[in-house]
């Protein structure tokens, strides 16, 4: 299967997609697109025509799907509000590049043009105050978690781009960041499409310790119970049995493994025991590590790991392979 985080997310969202069905068509595989999103305002009115030619792709007989994560952001590093040529080499030369003040000019120069050759997602999320710093390595730089480049910018008295180039520079890291991008209208449709799975895209870690030192994206707890709590149960785009098939049996029927996501004899016996009318997410941008509620019992291969929502210290997982 060719699982694609496509060229472009944005401004080049269609040709994106074109590539991909064409990679489909002539190898003779099957492709999905990895987290479907159309991120930029200028490009949200795309997602009608992204749509229109999966579903022609899949008339035609290509297996094309998608999976999304349901939330308007979506996170990486601020790498991504930086030119590509910048950074070959990796984060060293990288680095290095962004020291020689000739280079940092050019650098700041291109954040702030407009251009098909690269992605900036700083200027696709409409400015630093919809940039949201979450993970540093440094511990000096730690205390700026949850904070917009534009708030540290103006912390600090530079503009964002410079904000941008010595945080990097400090932090010896990419630093992971959140860019908000997309639309709750184009959620909407994405979620109505019988070929979208769900993914949250992300780490859960332990929500204690060293790990509260840093910030993440609040799809990686709560994903799925947001899709369940208000996509399906409040705001009703897809019904709950529907939701549930392509959180689970189309998953699996995509990556070709069999005998998981489904209940039925003979099937690994991995089942999620919920309350429909109580499950919800709690996380959110300023406290993402938060648990979901109205689970209340988890087997997996057959061995309680979860009790009236308590964990049972059980570690049943296995390697899951495709085929059987």
């Amino acid at each position: 299967m060719y699982i694609s985080h496509m060229r472009s997310e944005g401004n080049q969202l269609l040709e994106a997609v074109d590539e991909l069905i064409r990679i489909s068509r002539e190898a003779a595989v099957p492709a999905e697109i990895y987290h479907l999103k159309a991120a930029g305002k200028a490009n949200w009115s795309k997602m009608d025509a992204v749509i229109d030619r999966v579903n022609a792709a899949r008339a035609q007989g290509l297996r094309v799907t998608a999976d999304m994560y349901t939330y308007t952001a979506g996170m990486t590093g601020l790498d991504a509000a930086m030119p590509t040529w910048v950074q070959a080499g990796g984060y060293e030369e990288w680095r290095k590049r962004l020291m020689d003040p000739a280079i940092r000019a050019r650098v700041i120069g291109e954040m702030r043009t407009p251009s098909d050759k690269w992605e900036n997602l700083m200027m696709l999320a409409g400015g630093a105050e919809n940039v949201l710093l979450v993970g540093f390595k440094s511990d000096k730089l730690k205390p700026l978690t949850g904070k917009t480049l534009a708030e540290v910018a103006t912390m600090r008295g530079v503009s964002p781009e410079d904000a941008a180039i010595d945080l990097v520079i400090e932090d010896g890291t990419r630093v992971s960041t959140i860019y908000f991008l997309m639309s709750e209208d184009n959620l909407r449709k994405q979620i109505a499409q019988p070929w979208v799975s769900f993914g949250s895209d992300a780490e859960a870690s332990a929500p204690e310790g060293v790990f509260l030192k840093s910030s993440t994206h609040p799809r990686a707890y709560g994903n799925f119970a947001n899709l369940l709590g208000k996509f399906v149960r409040e705001e009703r785009v897809i019904p709950l049995a529907e939701a549930i098939r392509r959180m689970t049996s189309l998953v699996a029927a995509n990556l070709g493994i069999a005998d998981r996501g489904v209940l039925r004899p003979g099937a690994f016996a991995d089942v999620v025991v919920f309350d429909p009318a109580t499950l919800a997410a709690h996380s959110t941008y300023e406290k993402p590590m938060q648990y979901a509620s109205g689970v209340v019992d988890v087997f997996v291969n057959g061995v309680q790991t979860l009790r009236d929502g308590e964990h049972t210290g059980a570690r049943a997982g296995r390697v899951v392979r495709r085929g059987r």
